[in-house]
């Protein structure tokens, strides 16, 4: 399959970045950061009552994520990562160029559904709307993929290693 890709799988809180992010990774035979472990605890604070991170919260953590990303560089990777704005998905690029994003994708009330079942994570589902205003899809120019959610885990997983094989021009049998 060549160089592995650096990929951040990208989407709003409840799309399933911590689930797909791993099998990804296991997939193309590269380790996962978890973008959560990037936050420093004021941003997990601030989330856990309920309070909508601002960019000036965002930016530190997309540098750590950025750094890891840049490290990653050659080797390969997958970092879970809301992404949610071209504008963070820009200052990921600048710090790691050749990074790729899975943008999984799904109906609001479908993500409402699973986020109202998930025990012990600090987003609460009262976040969603602010996080649905926020997203601003991958557009044409953006090295990426967009995948739907609305399939479990593993078939997500087969549809970005699909996706990521066509868009780097790779026969998907091979991966």
């Amino acid at each position: 399959m060549g160089t592995p890709p650096v990929v951040v799988v990208m989407g709003v809180a409840g799309t399933g970045k911590t689930t797909v992010g791993p099998l990804l990774a296991a997939r193309l035979g590269v380790p996962y950061a978890e973008g959560d472990d990037f936050h420093p605890e004021a941003n997990i604070a601030k989330m856990s009552a309920g309070t909508p991170l601002d960019d000036a919260d965002r930016w530190p953590w997309l540098d750590a994520i950025g750094a890891w990303a840049h490290d990653r560089a050659g080797l390969g990777g997958v970092a879970g990562c809301s992404a949610l704005k071209r504008a963070y998905r820009d200052r990921l690029r600048t710090a790691a160029p050749g990074l790729v994003f899975v943008h999984l994708a799904g109906d609001r009330a479908l993500v409402e559904e699973r986020m109202s079942h998930r025990r012990g994570h600090f987003m609460p589902t009262a976040l969603l709307d602010s996080q649905f205003a926020t997203l601003q899809p991958l557009a044409a120019d953006e090295a990426g993929v967009t995948v739907d959610v609305s399939s479990g885990p593993e078939e997500i997983t087969e549809r970005a290693v699909r996706a990521l094989a066509a868009l780097r021009g790779i026969d998907p049998a091979s991966t």
